[in-house]
Order: C-alpha cells, then sequence, then structure tokens
C-alpha cells in the first residue's frame, strides 16, 4: 500500500489538485472533510465545542457557525489549543478508520490530504509528497477574494501555519500553483505518474499483510494533531 501525502496552506490551491487526484479514480483520505464531521450538530465534538465556547457559536440551525469561530481561535492562541484539545481524539480517530476502510477495501494507492502534514509528523508515513505551493503575495491576495476578509485577519490564519517556503523544502513533489489552471493541470501529469508507478516490493506487501503496522503508526502521528490541529485552514 502506498500512501501519498497532500499539503500546501490555506489558499494555496491544495484542494484543487486534491480534487484532480480523485478524477482520476485515486482515493483520498481528507482531513479537512474529518474535521467538519467532527463539529456536525449533536456529534460528541460538537458537545464539547459548544460546552466549552457557549452558545453563541451557534448558528439558527444549531450547527457550529465556523467563521465565527475561527475568528475566536485564530485571534486568540489560548482558544485555539483549547479548541485542539477537545478535537484533536476525534480528527485523529476520524483518518483512521477512513484509511482502514479503504486498506480493507484493497486500495493499493491512497492520497492523505492533510494541511498539518509536517506539523503532526505524518509525513513519516507517507511517500512522495506533494506541496502545493504559491509565493506569499499571492497566498494573501487569493485568501483575502475568496473568503471576503481583511489583510489583517487572512495575514493571521497564514501565519498561523508553517510557510509554504519551508514546506516546500521537505517536499518530494512541489506544484507551483502561482499561475493559470492550466498551468496547474500541465504539472498535474507528472504528479500523476509519479503516484500511480508501479508499487516497490515492500508497499506490496503492505497493501495486505504487514499493512496494521504502518496503520498503527499512522495513528500515532495524527494523536500530534492535539498540539497543532488548529494552525490549518479548517475553519
Amino acid at each position: 500500500m502506498r500512501i501519498v501525502g497532500l499539503t500546501g496552506g490555506i489558499a494555496s490551491g491544495k484542494s484543487t489538485v486534491s480534487n484532480l487526484i480523485k478524477e482520476h479514480g485515486i482515493p483520498v483520505v481528507d482531513a479537512d472533510l474529518v474535521a467538519r464531521d467532527v463539529l456536525k450538530k449533536g456529534t460528541g465534538g460538537w458537545k464539547k465545542v459548544v460546552s466549552a465556547f457557549g452558545e453563541d457559536i451557534l448558528q439558527l440551525d444549531g450547527e457550529v457557525d465556523r467563521p465565527k469561530l475561527g475568528q475566536i481561535v485564530f485571534s486568540n492562541p489560548e482558544m485555539r489549543q483549547l479548541l485542539n484539545r477537545l478535537l484533536a481524539p476525534y480528527i485523529s480517530s476520524g483518518i483512521f478508520w477512513e484509511i482502514l476502510k479503504l486498506w480493507m477495501k484493497g486500495c493499493k494507492v491512497i492520497v492523505l490530504d492533510v494541511p498539518l502534514l509536517f506539523e503532526a509528523k505524518m509525513d513519516k508515513w507517507t511517500k512522495p509528497i506533494i506541496v502545493v505551493w504559491v509565493d506569499p503575495e499571492t497566498q494573501l491576495r487569493r485568501l483575502m477574494s475568496r473568503d471576503r476578509t481583511s489583510e489583517d485577519d487572512a495575514g493571521n490564519r497564514i501565519n498561523a501555519q508553517m510557510s509554504l517556503d519551508l514546506k516546500r523544502t521537505k517536499a518530494d513533489i512541489v506544484v507551483d500553483n502561482t499561475g493559470s489552471l492550466d498551468d496547474l493541470r500541465e504539472q498535474f501529469r507528472n504528479v500523476l505518474l509519479e503516484v500511480t508507478k508501479p508499487l516497490t516490493w515492500t508497499e506490496f506487501a503492505l497493501s495486505r499483510q504487514g499493512a496494521s503496522s504502518v496503520l498503527a503508526s499512522i495513528i500515532v502521528g495524527v494523536l500530534i494533531f492535539k498540539k497543532v490541529l488548529y494552525k490549518s485552514e479548517f475553519m
């Protein structure tokens, strides 16, 4: 089994690359989606967050107002750490079970889409690692346009993450997304060739037998979310 790491930064275009991967029939475990699921109304994560932050963070339908909660935690490190502690166990177990389900189906290649791949030390269990990169000015401009937010707010969210310049030094594959969508699609052809190349003997063995040890290592890695989870764009 090959577990490919996909990461980037907020407004870098990582989700676009993730969607291109899905279009080619490769399963993706999306940490953002897992994080959203654990905050749905009535879940254990929802109950803990509402208890800690109060009902003021709720919309009229009872769901968490994510932009409002995001403003609170990104402007207050202590609140962000609290949210980390509350949700990390739910998110880590959610990622683990998604990977396990795909392994049980016999998937030989899985892409793990995690904004905090390096911060959570999950890069140890993924190969190759793809980093979607843009320059800081482009990242700021795109985030302000996407979320219709101020430069200060956008800067706070970007600065809460590891810089893309540092992430690219840790990558096996760097996707430069400063250009057009056509430019991105052209680069993606090479990414696809790397991701879908024949499995090594070790990867082949882990497709079924022996994979439990790798999965156990991954769940240890995702538990590190307790410290770094909301330096991401989950909100």
